[in-house]
C-alpha cells in the first residue's frame, strides 16, 4: 500500500518577525523584500532614516508589512536599547557591513578598525542581543549572517574583507553549537560579487569586471534576486535542519 506522500515544508513566514540590518538598499533590501513577500513582519534597520523609510514604504506598497528603524549597529548601547524596546524577532539577517579594498601594505589601523568593528564586532553583538531575547522568551528562530565567498578563499586587495568574513564563518559555527539547545539556528549566506549600487563603481573598470567573470563559472555577476530564495530557505521551516553551515551562492567561484 502506498504511503502518504511527504509534503514540502513551507517557505512561508506568516506572522514571524524579522530584522534586517543594512536594509536600505542592495542585498539587505532584497532580503527584506523576500521575507515580507513570504509573510514576515519586517523591521528594516540602517543609519539613514530617509533611505530605510523609502525602502519600508516600497515593501508596504507591494503588499508587505514593514517598518523602518534608525540604528547604528556599531553602537552597542544603542543596540541594547533597540532590542529592549522591541518584541523578540524570529529571524535576524545580519547584513550590515563594509569593505575597504587595498593591498595589505596600505592598510592603516583606522581601516582595520572600520572593517572589523562593523563586519565582525557589530555582527557578533547584534546576534547576541537578538539571541538573548529569543532565549528569554522561548522563541525558536534563525540567525542568518551575510558573509562572502571571500570567507572561503583569498583575494587580492581584500585582506581586511577576507579577515572579517572568515571570522564570521567561525563565529557562525560556534553560534550554532551554543544556540541549538534553544531551537535557534545560525547560518551564513556567502555570495559572490553581486551587482548593487555599492559594487557598480568597481565594475566600471573593464579589467576588474573581466577578472571577476573569469572566476564565476556560470559566466555572470550575481544579482540580489539570486540571494532571495536562499534567505527564505534558511529563515523558515524549509531549512529546519540547517545550522552551522555556509550556503555559498557564488556561481562556482570556489569550486576549483
Amino acid at each position: 500500500m502506498l504511503q502518504a506522500l511527504p509534503r514540502t515544508p513551507s517557505f512561508r513566514l506568516d506572522g514571524r518577525r524579522a530584522l534586517v540590518t543594512g536594509a536600505g538598499r542592495g542585498i539587505g533590501l532584497a532580503m527584506a523584500a523576500a521575507l515580507a513577500e513570504a509573510g514576515a513582519i519586517v523591521t528594516l534597520v540602517a543609519r539613514s532614516a530617509t533611505e530605510i523609510g523609502i525602502a519600508a514604504q516600497a515593501i508596504r506598497d507591494a503588499g508587505g508589512v514593514a517598518e523602518p528603524a534608525v540604528l547604528d549597529v556599531s553602537d552597542r548601547a544603542a543596540v541594547e536599547r533597540f532590542f529592549a524596546g522591541h518584541p523578540s524577532f524570529h529571524v535576524l539577517i545580519n547584513n550590515a557591513g563594509t569593505n575597504r579594498p587595498m593591498p595589505m601594505w596600505d592598510v592603516t589601523e583606522a581601516d582595520y578598525d572600520a572593517v572589523m568593528d562593523l563586519n565582525v564586532k557589530a555582527a557578533f553583538f547584534v546576534a547576541q542581543a537578538c539571541a538573548k531575547a529569543m532565549i528569554n522568551e522561548g522563541i525558536p528562530g534563525s540567525l542568518i549572517h551575510v558573509g562572502s565567498q571571500m570567507g572561503q578563499v583569498g583575494g587580492r586587495s581584500r585582506s581586511l574583507y577576507c579577515a572579517s568574513k572568515w571570522a564570521l564563518e567561525g563565529m557562525n559555527k560556534a553560534f550554532a553549537l551554543d544556540l541549538a539547545p534553544h531551537g535557534i539556528r545560525s547560518n551564513v549566506i556567502a555570495p559572490t560579487f553581486i551587482e548593487t549600487p555599492m559594487t557598480q563603481p568597481f565594475f566600471a573598470d573593464a579589467n576588474f569586471r573581466a577578472s571577476v567573470l573569469a572566476k564565476i563559472k556560470l559566466g555572470r555577476l550575481g544579482t540580489v534576486q539570486d540571494l532571495m530564495g536562499a534567505v527564505l530557505l534558511l529563515a523558515g521551516d524549509a531549512g529546519a535542519l540547517m545550522t552551522g553551515t555556509s550556503l555559498v551562492v557564488d556561481g562556482g567561484w570556489t569550486a576549483d
